[in-house]
């Protein structure tokens, strides 16, 4: 059995990528933690409890940083909604959330487990940053860690040429790339064209007629207008998912570089952008790789499977 910590920002997409970690057969998940990026932190935390109590998983959630290092908080309401689940207003979970912060809460589990747990980041960094700066030695006790973020491409979704979780919290993004900790980047830019859940994929999702099925699709409501409307994809576009798939089944990516990356955060214009030195101009030593192209019909089989379950 691998062992995952889930690091997120919960609001729509978090929440089917969760979901389809709770439906791998051969993973467990030892923790969620939370950080503040597309809704405050509290909210993240509210709805990472209700995505696990709807998939009957037993689950400790850490709440932690609630705002970027050094810049004011940004969520993404205009494209989750004012709850982060497409304003569907779920109940409240019945279950709290941990008593021990996040950041402790991730150096001791992975001092305690050393090279034995692969680390999920679906929000802003913000966490994982903090731990580093306290404890440097984490980066090596994780085994692998699958970052949801950036745009290989240039291609963002919140500025022309960051993405959202790294814009975010852009020096957190620096101070973990820089860590030395084995990393594999997945751009938004992954979920987006054949990616796109089409109306006949979200029809068949649906036809599941299960609760996990009709969560996944009601919750992402707003962000499939706002995929279509606001960023000109053909449909619903699922990043964190698509990374989730990834970090679950690696055979799903049919591409990546070995490469140097790093981080913008002087430039307002270019804030957050992921530049990627595909050709080596720098010479700079690799630190990441970054997935370039992935499987679209595998990850869409991958999704509607752990949906059926």
């Amino acid at each position: 059995m691998r062992h995952l910590i889930i690091d997120t920002d919960t609001a729509s997409d978090d929440a089917v990528a969760i979901m389809m970690a709770v439906a791998a057969n051969n993973v467990t998940i030892d923790a969620l933690t939370i950080v503040a990026g597309n809704v405050s932190m509290p909210q993240a935390s509210i709805n990472a409890r209700y995505t696990l109590e709807l998939c009957q998983a037993d689950v400790p959630v850490y709440e932690g940083c609630d705002r970027p290092w050094t810049r004011p908080a940004s969520t993404a309401d205009w494209f989750h909604g004012d709850d982060g689940m497409g304003n569907m207003h779920y109940p409240a979970p019945g279950r709290a959330a941990e008593q021990e912060h996040a950041v402790p809460a991730l150096i001791r589990r992975f001092r305690e487990a050393p090279g034995q747990i692969d680390l999920v980041t679906l929000g802003p960094l913000t966490n994982i940053a903090t731990a580093l700066s306290i404890e440097p030695r984490m980066a090596q006790w994780v085994n692998h860690c699958y970052i949801m973020g950036g745009a290989a491409a240039t291609l963002g979704n919140v500025t022309p040429a960051a993405e959202y979780n790294l814009w975010c919290d852009p020096e957190a993004a620096k101070r973990v790339l820089h860590s030395g900790m084995t990393m594999t980047l997945l751009g938004w830019e992954l979920s987006c064209g054949d990616a796109a859940l089409s109306d006949a994929d979200m029809n068949c999702i649906m036809a599941l007629d299960n609760d996990r099925a009709r969560t996944a699709m009601e919750c992402n409501r707003m962000a499939l207008e706002a995929s279509r409307n606001l960023q000109a994809q053909s449909g619903m576009a699922l990043a964190d998912p698509v990374a989730m798939a990834v970090a679950l089944d690696a055979s799903i990516a049919t591409e990546h570089c070995h490469c140097f990356v790093d981080m913008e955060t002087s430039s307002e214009m270019t804030r957050g952008m992921s530049v990627v030195d595909r050709n080596h101009v720098l010479k700079a030593e690799p630190n990441a790789t970054v997935c370039l192209a992935i499987d679209a019909a595998r990850w869409k089989h991958q999704l509607m499977t752990a949906l059926s379950r």
